[in-house]
């Protein structure tokens, strides 16, 4: 093989070497001064009840430590059935109901309610349904099919009054909680759910008070 070629044949050799980059839809559907809804769609390698658990079992392994209060997702925990909570340890005994779970299907569907991180604080309320289902099913409209693996939809819609409007909390807040399927992906595909060689802060909110899913 002539010399000149085996540089591109080594670079083509490491390309296919690398991690496939986890392949997620994001979307704010619809928007205005009552609210908006955020709709992200991502295709994992799992099965569904591998999905489930690692979504209600393990979140404190893969939810980003920038959205939350205490900067440690580790304190976080999803109590996964009616009236449960999606919480956070504080120190001194203190604690955050980020939000409440209202319906459970396990491995199907897991919704909650309430505003994330500076929304809590508001005249809003959230509700943010998690779907799952085998890839050849679909989870819901835009998920995607194919053979293995399971379709994820995270919908999250807000509504009710902020002076300016909620119109521009959708980019943001739509941000945080695509990072977030994404972060459950790669977790789930690799073990690990930071993005290679990134890493970093959050979002900034419309007010500058931090990320949609971290402190008020």
């Amino acid at each position: 093989m002539p010399k000149a070629r085996l540089p591109l044949l080594c670079a083509a050799l490491l390309l296919l070497a690398l991690p496939v980059a986890t392949q997620v839809a994001a979307e704010v559907v619809d928007s205005g001064p009552g609210g908006f809804t955020s709709v992200n769609t991502a295709a994992v390698e799992a099965a569904p009840a591998e999905v489930w658990s690692a979504l209600v079992d393990d979140v404190g392994e893969w939810w980003s430590s920038a959205h939350s209060f205490s900067m440690d997702a580790g304190n976080m925990s999803i109590d996964a059935r009616p009236m449960g909570c999606f919480c956070e340890a504080l120190p001194d005994g203190g604690g955050v109901r980020h939000l409440t779970v209202v319906a459970v299907m396990p491995g199907k569907m897991l919704r909650m309610t309430g505003g994330l991180g500076p929304l809590q604080g508001r005249a809003v309320r959230g509700a943010m349904t998690w779907e799952m289902a085998a890839s050849d099913e679909g989870a819901g409209e835009g998920a995607g099919e194919g053979e293995g693996g399971t379709s994820v939809r995270l919908t999250y819609a807000v509504h009710g009054y902020a002076p300016q409007g909620l119109e521009s909390w959708a980019g943001p807040v739509d941000g945080v909680v695509g990072e977030a399927l994404e972060r459950l992906a790669r977790f789930v595909d690799s073990g690990n759910p930071e993005p290679a060689g990134e890493g970093g802060p959050g979002t900034d909110t419309p007010d500058g008070e931090g990320s949609a899913g971290g402190q008020d």
